[in-house]
Parts: C-alpha cells; structure tokens; sequence
C-alpha cells in the first residue's frame, strides 16, 4: 500500500492538476485550473521566495499540531470531524482532478460537467471514510488523500529545504514517540475514540499464528485467531511523496553556500524513484526489527532510507 500510494503521488504530481493545457493549432497552452484555483499554492518568482515559504510552512504546520493536540486534549469530536472531513475531501478533489485530466473528461475540464462530478465523488468518499468506518474503504482512500496533500507542498519547496524537513520532522516524530508520548496518545484517541485514523493499517501475522492457521485449515475447525495490526500514519506517507515529487520537478541545482562548485544535483523521473525505494526500504527494516506492541517512529528511518535514494541516484545515474 506504501509503495503503490508513492506512485499514485508521482503520478498525480506530474499531472499537476492546478494547471490545463491545451493544444491550439499545434501549440501547447497552459492556463490556470478554475476548480482548484481557490487552493492554487503560490508561484516561485525567485529562489529566495523557498525561505519564505519555508518558514511559514514550519510555523503552520506547528499551529496545525497545537491545534490538533487541543482538540484531543479536550475531546473536541464535532470539530475534529469536521477538519478531517475537509482535508480528505479536498484531497481527494485534488487527486481527482489530476486523474480525470488525464482522460477523455479533460476537454470538459472549464465546464460544470467536469467539476460537479469530482466533488460528489470526494465528498462521497470523504464522508464513508470519516462517518461510516470500514477497514477496505479507509485504506483505498488512503491512497489517493496524500497525493492530493502532496500537491499542495511540492511547489513551494525545492531539494535542500525538503532534507532540512525531513530532518526537522525526523526529530519531532522521535521526541513526540519516545519522550513525550503525544503521538500514541492522539493515535489512540482517534482509533478508540473518533473512530478516524490518518494512515494505514497493516495486518500481521507471526510464523506461530501461520502455523496454527494451516493446521486448523487443515483440520476444518473453524476458530478466531487474533490479528496483530502494524499503523502507519499519515505524516510517514505523505512526506516521502512530498520528497520525491520535488526531486522530479528539480532539474539540476547547486549545492547551498557555493558548496562543492563543480557538483549539481539532478533531478527528474528515475531520481524520484530512488528515493520511492530508499523511504520503503527504511519502512521495511523497521517493520523487520520492531518488537511487538511497541511504538516505534516512522520518519527517521524513512528519512535515512530517503538520503540513501538521493547519494544512490547520483553515483549510479
């Protein structure tokens, strides 16, 4: 599910969806998308215009987990329903629009035919997700929420403040897991409580429970066996998009500082999917070395899994 969700998120960001083209008498004209232009992230003039977003991007996302904390401190259900409710479904209108751009819808894509349609279908789903909980429905609008998150970002961030990101998110993740314990405790009150989870949940089963399955299918005795459930949370698979969807816009860039003059980072396509294989390869040793029961943070494993793509992708490129 983490793997086809990163390339779901490629997928939807080479479509950028907040843009229409259009092929006039041989020549390609590009125009703003009016569905989504109410959420349009803003354009880089200039490379100082990164700093400056990258700065209120740090203190919005510290405002959004106050407020988060707050709202489950006090057990603020309406609202926090309502906030999930929004961002999955505009995150879904999101990714929506980037798909039926790419079909044979796309040349109704100024018009109420094209629109009106994307929107039930977001709300729709928005609504079976966050009101009407069901395991399937949750993990298959998982995947495409965080490409539509992802969307949003990619513009604003280039190569070196996305390293500085994750490394800034690397830290919260272990101090809110292993110091202060905030992250279990809104995972388990959105779980227990809410009934709403931003992540995915995966089943696992140990090599003694297998063997105890086939035995009792082999004997047809019908019996419930308990199932281990891994969680991954949404921060752990949007940031990853987040990170391989600006390498494949970055085309070549200098290190900060007029570090290393002579080297140049290249971006593009295969890049991107280097740093898809490092963040799942992280994922995947935590998941081979984590104890059961235990929380574990996701982000500095899939982060040093995300470095590793990026060096990987320059020395063999």
């Amino acid at each position: 599910m983490f793997v086809i969700t990163q390339f779901i998120g490629l997928y939807v960001l080479n479509a950028n969806p907040f843009e229409i083209k259009t092929i006039v008498n041989g020549t390609t004209q590009i125009a703003e998308n009016p569905s989504l232009s109410w959420i349009q992230p803003p354009q880089i003039t200039q490379e100082s215009d990164f700093s400056m977003y990258f700065g209120s991007l740090l203190i919005s996302f510290i405002i959004a987990i106050v407020i988060l904390f707050l709202l489950t401190k006090f057990k603020i259900n309406v609202v926090l329903r309502i906030w999930f409710f929004s961002v999955v479904s505009i995150a879904l209108f999101i990714t929506i629009n980037a798909i039926l751009l790419k079909s044979p819808l796309a040349i109704f894509a100024n018009s109420l035919f094209f629109i009106i349609p994307a929107v039930i279908v977001a709300l729709v789903l928005g609504f079976i997700k966050i009101f009407r909980q069901n395991f399937l429905v949750h993990n298959l609008t998982e995947l495409l929420i965080y490409p539509g998150i992802a969307t949003v970002f990619v513009p604003i961030l280039n190569l070196w403040f996305i390293i500085v990101l994750l490394i800034l998110i690397s830290i919260y993740d272990m101090w809110a897991v292993w110091h202060s314990g905030i992250m279990q405790k809104m995972a388990k009150y959105q779980i227990n409580k809410l009934k709403v989870f931003s992540g995915f949940f995966v089943p696992y089963i140990s090599k003694e429970m297998r063997m105890n399955l086939k035995k009792l299918k082999k004997s047809k005795i019908k019996k419930k066996i308990k199932v281990n459930m891994a969680i991954l949370g949404g921060g752990d698979i949007v940031f990853p998009i987040i990170s391989s969807g600006v390498v494949l816009k970055t085309g070549s860039i200098s290190l900060p500082f007029h570090l290393l003059p002579n080297f140049a980072f290249h971006g593009g396509f295969l890049p991107a999917v280097f740093v898809i294989a490092g963040a799942t390869l992280g994922l995947t040793l935590l998941f081979v070395f984590s104890e059961k029961k235990k929380f574990y943070p996701a982000m500095p494993f899939i982060s040093a899994g995300i470095f590793l793509g990026l060096i990987l992708s320059q020395i063999l490129l």
